[in-house]
């Protein structure tokens, strides 16, 4: 009977897990869930494949916008910008926009002119501008990647692959200009002397609770396309499928999959005591950081490293950084954060031993050389 009953919950938890292992199954070529603290994938399906990805490019384009950081910047509609087939924000050969208002006309109606024209305007060419786009990718440590168009639009030899697609959002997201805009679902912008009012293609931004963006993209070549990213209690998620007939509703069935696997973890690190060389004997000045809020899965653990600056000489003034620590996951860097000052130093307690401690340090020093 033991024996019995034993097999009875053993069938009923195999069942349970291939239940929930095929709510996962997609109908995408490629597919990958992330967690975006420490880019560690939850979900993966042929998340290496080198596939075209359509107007998901346009995060690549729309983070080295609004990494310019200049947002009222005018610039000024050309032909080259704006005959560009494909979907529009609405520019005609003359007309002046903002960069703030570019980004929008980016992420939001997947404007191709104003892709074209964001990238014309910071290196000169659509051409030039790819090459920016890849040195980014490279510095992000991606290899399953090459642009060739800012817009998306198909090309030889533009590709990526789906979980470089979710580094490269996880980085987005981190500037307060991309992911602002990304959330957004529809934006009155200054086009010329007109107005117009650009509505967000993410319709997961109506009807997901929680979702933060971030594109859709869509060409015969590439089929639908699709990245989305969402945020509760303390915790991101980013989906990506590419070349995907039934996109929407497995983006939710991902979302939530990835979101059940990532727990919010307060780190508050130990810092090693510091004190300074000319200040009163055996003073330690007090220091403060930021405690580290970050998602984690089951299986991943946080560990960090401090490091402070040597012979900081007094007076300090409160808020000076002092040093940064290093979180890291499984050997990779995940975050840095300052250390500062939490109190003023002044050198009114500055003794005698303490400036023969100064002078022990410059001999040293001079010895050295």
């Amino acid at each position: 009977m033991k024996l019995f009953k034993f097999s009875i919950c053993f069938s009923i938890l195999i069942l349970i897990f291939n239940l929930s292992a095929s709510a996962l199954d997609t109908s995408a070529k490629a597919a990958v869930v992330i967690n975006a603290d420490t880019l560690s994938v939850i979900y993966s399906h042929n998340i290496d494949e080198r596939l075209p990805m359509a107007s998901t490019t346009k995060i690549m384009t729309a983070l080295l916008l609004a990494e310019q950081k200049t947002p009222e910047r005018i610039v000024t509609a050309t032909k080259n910008a704006v005959y560009v087939e494909g979907s529009s924000m609405g520019l005609k050969v003359g007309d002046t926009v903002s960069f703030n208002d570019l980004l929008y006309g980016i992420l939001l109606p997947s404007g191709n002119d104003a892709a074209n024209l964001a990238a014309i305007s910071i290196a000169g060419t659509t051409q030039k501008f790819a090459e920016l786009m890849n040195n980014k990718a490279r510095e992000f440590g991606l290899h399953n990647t090459n642009f060739v168009t800012p817009s998306g639009l198909d090309a030889a030899g533009h590709y990526t692959s789906a979980y470089d697609l979710a580094v490269i959002t996880a980085h987005a997201l981190k500037n307060d200009a991309f992911s602002t805009v990304a959330a957004t679902y529809s934006k009155r912008v200054k086009i010329g002397e007109r107005e117009v009012v650009l509505t967000n293609h993410n319709k997961l931004l109506k009807i997901y609770d929680g979702a933060i963006g971030v594109k859709t993209g869509y060409t015969s070549l590439a089929g639908r396309c699709l990245v989305s990213a969402a945020r509760r209690n303390g915790v991101t998620v980013i989906a990506v499928t590419l070349n995907d007939r039934n996109d929407w509703n497995d983006h939710i069935s991902l979302l939530d999959y990835g979101l059940s696997k990532v727990k919010k973890k307060v780190v508050e690190p130990q810092i090693p005591h510091f004190s300074t060389l000319l200040s009163a004997e055996d003073l330690e000045v007090e220091l403060f950081i930021e405690p580290l809020e970050i998602g984690l899965t089951d299986n991943e653990n946080i560990e960090y490293t401090a490091v402070l600056r040597q012979n900081v000489f007094a007076p300090i003034k409160k808020g000076e950084v002092v040093g940064f620590v290093d979180y890291s996951v499984k050997g990779q860097l995940v975050n840095r954060c300052e250390i500062v000052t939490y109190e003023n130093v002044d050198l009114s307690g500055a003794s005698i031993n303490s400036f023969k401690k100064i002078i022990i340090y410059f001999v040293n020093i001079f010895r050295s050389i």
